[in-house]
Order: C-alpha cells, then sequence, then structure tokens
C-alpha cells in the first residue's frame, strides 16, 4: 500500500553461526548476532520513508531491543516505471540516516520487504523485476553468500531465539513473490471497498505451494512463542485495502494449518496500513489468535478511520514503533505500540499459557 498519495507527501534468517551467536535455521552470519540467551525485549516497525526525518530512532534505541524486525515498506522505491537504480538510492539515501546507522551498528535485525521495496504499489507475482529487487534487498540487509534465500524463490525466513522454555519462533512470511493478482473493487474508497474485494478463485496464491510447505515445517517445531510476520494484515477485518483478507480461501488456509499442526504462541506482526492496531480473533476449541500491526515509522495516515470487527481499541494515528517485553518467568509477554518520545499508544498482556 502506498500511502504517500493519501496522505499528500512527496515523491536474515540473519543471525550468527559463529562462536557464542544464536543459530537459524540456515545458521548465517549477521554483523550484530542474536543474543544466545532468552530475549527479554524486541522492536518492530514498518513504512519507512528514507526521504522523511526519522526522529523515531531515538526513542527505539532508549528500549534497548536485543532485536529489531522490520516489517516492510523499509525504502520507498516502487514509482512507475521501476528501476533499479531508484531501489539502490533508496537505500543508500537510507543509509545516510544517523539514527537507522546506529540501530544497525548496535541491534541484530530482521527484515522483510512489502510493496514499496518489493518495488510495485499492492504488487505479486506479476512484478517482471523482482530478482533485482530481492538482489538488491540481500545486498542491502548483508544476507551472506550462502545464504539459502539466494538460492530459492522469495525472501521468507526463520530464526530460533532461546533455549528451550524461553524460545522465540519468528516466521518471516513473504507475501509479495508468489502472491497472485487482487480482484479489483467495484466502488473505489467506499468503505470496507476501497481497493479490493474478497476473491474466493481457489486457484490463487498468498504464500505459494513451496513456502507453504516450508511453513508447515515451521510450525511443527517446538517453540513457547511464534512470532509470524506479515507484510500485510492477517486478522483485520472491515476493509478492502491489501489484506488476507482479500484471498479468504487462504486465510482459511492459513488458520488451518495453525489447528492442523497445534501450533502454539502464534502472535501475527503485520504492517502496510500506515496505521497501528491490535486484533484478535477467537477460534473454536482453541485459543484466541492476535495480531499487532505497527505501520507509520515515519509516516502515519492521521486521517484513517474504518470499521474495525475485531479490533481491539481505536487505530493509532500518529507516527510510531512497536514492542514485545517477554517475562518468563510470569509465562507473560507485553506488546505495546508507542509514539516517537517512546510512551505507550496501546497495550496488550497475553500469558503464554493461553495459548496453546
Amino acid at each position: 500500500m502506498d500511502r504517500r498519495t493519501v496522505l499528500g507527501a512527496g515523491a536474515a534468517s540473519l543471525v550468527g553461526a559463529a562462536s557464542g551467536c544464536a543459530t537459524a535455521t540456515n545458521g548465517l552470519q549477521v554483523t550484530v548476532p542474536l543474543p544466545v540467551n532468552a530475549l527479554h525485549k524486541l522492536a518492530f516497525g514498518s513504512c519507512l520513508d528514507q526521504g522523511k526525518q526519522q526522529p523515531i530512532w531515538e526513542a527505539v534505541l532508549a528500549e534497548r531491543p536485543e532485536l529489531f524486525i522490520f516489517g516492510g515498506d523499509n525504502v520507498y522505491a516502487s514509482a512507475a516505471p521501476w528501476q533499479l537504480d531508484n531501489l539502490q538510492r533508496a537505500y543508500a539515501h537510507l543509509l545516510q540516516s544517523p539514527g537507522f546507522m546506529r540501530l544497525r551498528a548496535t541491534v541484530p535485525t530482521m527484515a522483510i520487504w512489502d510493496d514499496n521495496d518489493y518495488g510495485a504499489n499492492d504488487g505479486g507475482v506479476e512484478f517482471e523485476h523482482k530478482q533485482a529487487s530481492k538482489d538488491a534487498f540481500l545486498a542491502f540487509w548483508r544476507a551472506s553468500a550462502d545464504d539459502p534465500r539466494r538460492a530459492r524463490e522469495g525472501l521468507y525466513q526463520v530464526a530460533h531465539v532461546g533455549p528451550a522454555g524461553q524460545r522465540v519462533q519468528v516466521i518471516v512470511l513473504d507475501c509479495r513473490w508468489f502472491r497472485s493478482s487482487l480482484r479489483p473493487t467495484d466502488a473505489r474508497n467506499a468503505p470496507g471497498k476501497e481497493r479490493y474485494l474478497p476473491d474466493p478463485d481457489p486457484g490463487k496464491t498468498m504464500l505459494g505451494e513451496t513456502q507453504w510447505h516450508w511453513l508447515e515445517q515451521q510450525l511443527a517445531q517446538p517453540a513457547d512463542l511464534r512470532l509470524v510476520v506479515s507484510g500485510v494484515q492477517v486478522l483485520a477485518q472491515g476493509h478492502g485495502w491489501e489484506s488476507w483478507g482479500n484471498l479468504p480461501l487462504e486465510r482459511a488456509r492459513l488458520l488451518g494449518l495453525l489447528r492442523r499442526t497445534r501450533a502454539n504462541g502464534v502472535v501475527f506482526l503485520s504492517g502496510d496500513r500506515h496505521i497501528g492496531a491490535f486484533y484478535r480473533e477467537q477460534r473454536v476449541g482453541s485459543y484466541a489468535l492476535l495480531e499487532m500491526t505497527s505501520s507509520g515509522l515515519t509516516h502515519a495516515w492521521a486521517q484513517a478511520s474504518e470499521a474495525g470487527p475485531n479490533r481491539l481499541g481505536e487505530l493509532v494515528t500518529q507516527n510510531h514503533f512497536a514492542t514485545i517485553e517477554f517475562d518468563w518467568q510470569a509465562r507473560r509477554i507485553v506488546l505495546c505500540i508507542k509514539d516517537v518520545q517512546g510512551r505507550v499508544l496501546r497495550e496488550q498482556a497475553v500469558m503464554l499459557t493461553d495459548m496453546g
């Protein structure tokens, strides 16, 4: 989603295999390795326009997170016609941000793209330059030469942090590379039908069969908490922007996969929307799922207003980031959405004992 028009604005597994470093399934190295011990705090955010001021990094760094997850639209370079030079200039511009560079030098990071760093607004499988965009992404995020993502399609990845009993699994999904075309709205900007309508076509996919198979394998691995990162919203209802709800059979497949694998401790993290919010979906015979959307590191949608039948509280419509704090002794996590001064705007506490 490109909110810059709406706003009137202008134009991995990244973990170390070295001694003393945590490892992911693919055992890669990063400049700042993940912690060996249990996580106590991580931060998450998306929608970072490299051309805008970025005062938010001061608040993020003050939190002293042990991991930062970039949830997509990490730069903006989707103007048509797409050019690799524009994307590379966007990445180079971001490297001129002192706050971003301090974060990059001191905090481990994981990242996935969304449409504006993928290269096509609301784009999917049809984007013809996705391989060049992927190569630039892997170069910018310092993926090693033997990173498995270089040898397969898409950018999905996984990492595990912490010992048994305190293990966090971070599953990062690619909702761009394989995603089928969406069904356009018949009433542009109408509430609930802003851009797209639900498409029940069984031949369409969000993840592609290879990624679906990989995801099932990851959900079978032991973990105490599973953070499933999706560039677009998963649980959110009541709007016609991009989301898993555009492909309802794929959304149902995802929730069915969680049931079939009996995956415990799942929390969704999403971006794209230029708003912050919590969403909850109760499931028959299982624990309620929670989603935290944090989207607007540099440019939230101040005028956002939409139905939220499964939303918890009001939308956050100012620039923000998110944190998750882990209290392993109490078996509790606290999810917060915070403003550019680090003040809590929304908060949800969840007991791990209630999640599977």
